[in-house]
């Protein structure tokens, strides 16, 4: 008597991000308080099987020149060569290499950032927040992560020395990405 075995096989879904419902901010401590920003222009694509989550894949980019603060002059110096030189980088990329599911709805996104051509292996704290149908039967998917990143690691060395000590812009800057895709 023989027994065979059938793998059934899960789809892996190709979502588009959907950039009018998306976002993916930043702050830094500039002084005493936090600079708040985004980047307005980005794009990616994330390949998803909930069933076999190590066969899902994201590539992402974001352009440089997008960064806003709300304020002009601070916009354009982060435009500069004293950080992002969008002249010369005029994106940011990310492209994980592995994940793996951690447990309930959290997963683990390895993979590299890229900025400034400097490139560093991260792994990303994924929340995934779920699936739904909008009103006009289009199905969406949404993920959310938050991590910190030392911007001296990708080239963004800038700073002035304050009178009374310290720096001006802190080296810490807390990511905090919100994702919906179609």
């Amino acid at each position: 008597m023989s027994t065979t075995t059938t793998a059934t096989a899960t789809a892996v879904r190709v979502l588009e991000i959907d950039q009018a419902h998306s976002e993916v901010a930043f702050s830094v401590r500039h002084l005493l308080s936090r600079v708040r920003g985004r980047f307005a222009d980005f794009a990616g694509t994330i390949q998803f099987d909930d069933a076999q989550p190590e066969r899902s894949s994201v590539t992402f980019a974001a352009q440089t020149a997008s960064v806003d603060t709300h304020q002009k002059d601070r916009d354009a110096h982060l435009r500069s060569d004293d950080f992002f030189a969008v002249d010369r980088f005029p994106t940011l990329t990310f492209a994980s290499t592995r994940i793996s599911h951690e447990g309930g709805e959290r997963y683990s996104v390895e993979g590299d950032l890229t900025i400034r051509d400097i490139t560093r292996r991260l792994v990303l704290p994924v929340e995934f927040l779920g699936n739904a149908t909008d009103p006009w039967g289009n199905e969406k998917a949404a993920f959310e992560l938050e991590l910190t990143i030392n911007r001296k690691d990708f080239g963004l060395n800038w700073n002035a020395a304050l009178e009374a000590g310290g720096f001006l812009v802190g080296d810490d800057v807390k990511i905090h990405i919100a994702l919906q895709a179609k």
